[in-house]
């Protein structure tokens, strides 16, 4: 994806379409839009050919619920920012074919669009072309970069500590809660060759680049949020994990005790309660269902507790509309939602920004795909930061849990490394 031929912004409380300030509220808008260049499905196409492309900040969640004002880290980025695409140029890696998809968008009358799709699928060839014969970035060289956390190893402890005595005390079943890595970068920092690095040694199903004029995100996510194809809409939430091990035998010792955990497997069933809940608003009555509830899936860096939770899509919704009912995850929140966020801010006091929002596309088709924005760094400038953490229950140990944060993100450090 290139040159979008529009885009919508949020920020400070204020929504921008191609950079003009415009009435309404985020969700509504960003609907409308992504609705107004519908484009017709095709089963044997790439589930995207069009649409909207770029992230939803977790601060976009004063939207939805009456929270207290989010304390300023000095760090001024929009909590909503997608461009919207007319032309994608599809690789398919295993049979080494590449489509380029043109709609013609934003034009509308018949003639005009087809003349613009032609035109753009065209101008789509050249840079393709062009930019074949150019070497690839290699990886990051260079020095190390010297990482500084918001928390100490005791300060953290005794935050876990607190949000069990709210356990205790009924005001929450559980509450995420992470740390904020900080590093200075080297001046000669190449953020495409990072990312592409990352990928080599942290390979993640739903991970993205995204390069805007002021900063850059580059996730390695394992975990997708929600995915919609045709009406029906699933949600993969991540909860209980373990680091992996060289030797064999000791790594699939590591996996059967996280299988086996109750600690773990109670934090993942309480999530997809929660879940559950979230789709209902959303999904045909008696379509939600839980085909895989506590599965082990295996990365490079991590064991991890996955469910799935999958419903049909009540007639008239739209993508969006999921994606409100459900947003924030509840894997990156906590339950009750509303009380463990109020939680996560006092205890962290920092905006998220992009972490723990989404990144994904919404198709002009009606499709989507969005991940949850973990293992997700930010690079402005000469600075980059993200954060890593986990969800706390009862039965949470704080030494146990500041040490799955550093497994976690275990894999970014070693990104960074020349």
């Amino acid at each position: 994806m290139a040159d979008p031929f529009a885009h919508l912004r949020y920020q400070d409380q204020i929504l921008y379409w191609n950079e003009e300030e415009i009435p309404g509220d985020p969700w509504t808008v960003f609907r409308k839009n992504v609705r107004a260049f519908p484009l017709q499905h095709l089963p044997d196409c790439p589930p995207f050919r069009g649409g909207a492309v770029g992230y939803v900040g977790y601060e976009l969640n004063r939207t939805l619920e009456d929270l207290p004002p989010v304390p300023s880290d000095g760090i001024d980025l929009p909590s909503l920012w997608v461009h919207f695409y007319d032309v994608v140029a599809v690789f398919d890696h295993e049979r080494q074919i590449a489509t380029i998809y043109s709609s013609g968008f934003p034009e509308k009358e018949p003639s005009r669009r087809q003349s613009r799709a032609i035109e753009r699928a065209d101008w789509w060839m050249d840079q393709l072309t062009s930019a074949a014969s150019e070497a690839m970035p290699h990886a990051p060289a260079g020095e190390t970069p010297q990482w500084t956390s918001n928390f100490t190893r005791e300060t953290y402890i005794r935050s876990v500590d607190r949000i069990r005595e709210w356990i205790a005390a009924g005001d929450v079943f559980q509450a995420n809660f992470s740390q904020r890595f900080t590093a200075d970068l080297p001046a000669d920092f190449d953020a495409v060759a990072f990312y592409q690095h990352s990928r080599q040694i942290n390979a993640a199903p739903f991970g993205a680049y995204f390069h805007y004029p002021e900063f850059t995100i580059a996730s390695v996510s394992p975990e997708r949020f929600l995915h919609l194809s045709g009406r029906t809409i699933e949600t993969r939430p991540i909860k209980g994990t373990r680091p992996r091990h060289t030797d064999r035998h000791r790594d699939a010792a590591l996996a059967a005790e996280l299988l086996s955990s109750q600690k773990d497997r109670s934090e993942n069933t309480m999530i997809v309660d929660l879940l559950r809940n979230d789709l209902a608003k959303v999904c045909i009555p008696g379509s939600v269902t839980v085909p895989v509830l506590c599965g082990l899936e295996s990365y490079a860096s991590v064991h991890h507790l996955v469910s799935a939770v999958r419903g049909e899509l009540k007639p008239g919704l739209h993508a969006v509309d999921a994606l409100k009912a459900a947003f924030p995850g509840g894997s990156i929140t906590g339950a009750p939602k509303k009380r463990a966020m109020e939680i996560i801010q006092e205890l962290e006091g920092l905006p998220r920004h992009v972490y723990c929002g989404s990144l994904g596309y919404w198709g002009f088709d009606g499709h989507m795909d969005t991940n949850i924005a973990i293992r997700t760094i930010l690079i402005q400038g000469r600075k980059a930061w993200f954060q890593s953490g986990g969800g706390i229950v009862y039965l949470s140990d704080g030494a146990e849990e500041y040490q799955e944060s550093l497994d976690k993100a275990a894999r970014i450090f070693t990104a960074f490394q020349s």
